[in-house]
């Protein structure tokens, strides 16, 4: 397996960052394979998966560069370089750093990734960089950019989650279950896949976690210097985040608090129903008095963390009204 052997002071100054490049390779992994994990990336994937395979289709060197890059042990590191950790870095930004590439560098990352030889187009053809920066910025502008902002949300809710995991329960609680092979073996070990790689020390360096909402997770590094954890966010909050509101409960509360009583399946803080419902703290404090006072939800505190989540009554009404839509539903057909 591989693992790297992280110092006190590394782990201690690591971060967690937001990376819009790291979003939008993620979900041009997503659009390539066609595979989606829940129902909400399902609809994003049948919606524009069509025009991603058209525009491929009229672009054959940038067909064959994704081939070639997303490899099956690797992913070429000028395609998804690690991100800088700069706070408000732009896709614009992070992007020109793909556009830069040399060719040599490209080709040489891209026999790394495909585990042999470069195709012959890929060969004699240049401005791979920017090739390849501009199918990014085409996923970017067409697939992501329209849900940045919910996304944004559903990153930092993951980003806040974690936060309080570590809190609790320390590195092994926030860290486990990243990835499928993830997880803290202890004595500042982090086993990062199942590959038989030989293990990194990892000391002095800026070790940055990088949560995307696509099903999809990579580790990267720019040695010496900067290492990351490219990882996918907790299903919960990603099928929550998407996740319709049932039209007779919004109707019922009002839909910004429905949403809120919606999100509390599973206990939340208000910083985390901030980040996923994009409504401001004192309205998502008033939505949370209201349903305190209804005796829907409890208010209960973990260490430093107040946390709420859905009483059996709150649970009775979501699941009426989530019953009562599909009724309504199957009845006008």
């Amino acid at each position: 397996m591989g693992w790297w052997q992280i110092s006190a002071d590394t782990l201690a100054q690591s971060r967690f960052v937001v990376s819009p490049l790291a979003e939008t390779v993620a979900a041009m992994m997503a659009l390539r394979s066609g595979a989606a994990a829940y129902p909400g990336e399902r609809r994003w994937v049948d919606l524009h998966r069509p025009g991603y395979q058209e525009y491929l289709a009229g672009d054959p060197i940038g067909e064959a560069l994704v081939r070639s890059a997303l490899g099956r042990n690797w992913i070429a590191d000028f395609l998804a370089p690690t991100p800088s950790g700069a706070e408000g870095v732009t896709f614009e930004e992070e992007v020109a750093r793909v556009r830069a590439t040399p060719d040599e560098t490209a080709r040489a990352d891209l026999a790394v990734a495909s585990g042999g030889p470069v195709p012959d187009q890929l060969r004699v053809s240049s401005g791979l960089g920017h090739r390849t920066a501009d199918l990014l910025g085409w996923v970017w502008t067409q697939a992501v950019l329209p849900y940045w902002n919910q996304r944004r949300r559903i990153i930092e809710a993951d980003v806040l989650a974690r936060a309080r995991q570590l809190s609790l329960g320390g590195w092994a609680a926030a860290l486990d279950g990243m990835q499928p092979k993830t997880r803290w073996l202890g004595q500042g070990r982090l086993q990062i896949n199942g590959h038989d790689y030989p293990p990194r020390e990892l000391s002095g360096v800026d070790l940055l976690f990088v949560p995307v909402t696509p099903r999809q997770g990579w580790v990267s590094w720019e040695e010496p210097s900067r290492y990351a954890v490219v990882y996918s966010c907790s299903g919960v909050l990603a099928d929550q985040g998407r996740a319709p509101l049932p039209q007779a409960l919004g109707r019922l509360l009002g839909p910004a608090r429905a949403q809120v009583l919606v999100l509390l399946d599973t206990p939340k803080s208000t910083t985390q129903l901030v980040a996923l419902t994009g409504q401001g703290l004192g309205s998502v404090g008033r939505h949370l008095k209201v349903l305190l006072d209804a005796g829907l939800v409890l208010r209960r505190r973990a260490g430093r963390t107040v946390l709420y989540s859905r009483l059996a009554p709150g649970d009775a009404l979501v699941e009426a009204q989530w019953v009562g839509s599909a009724v309504d539903a199957w009845d006008s057909k």
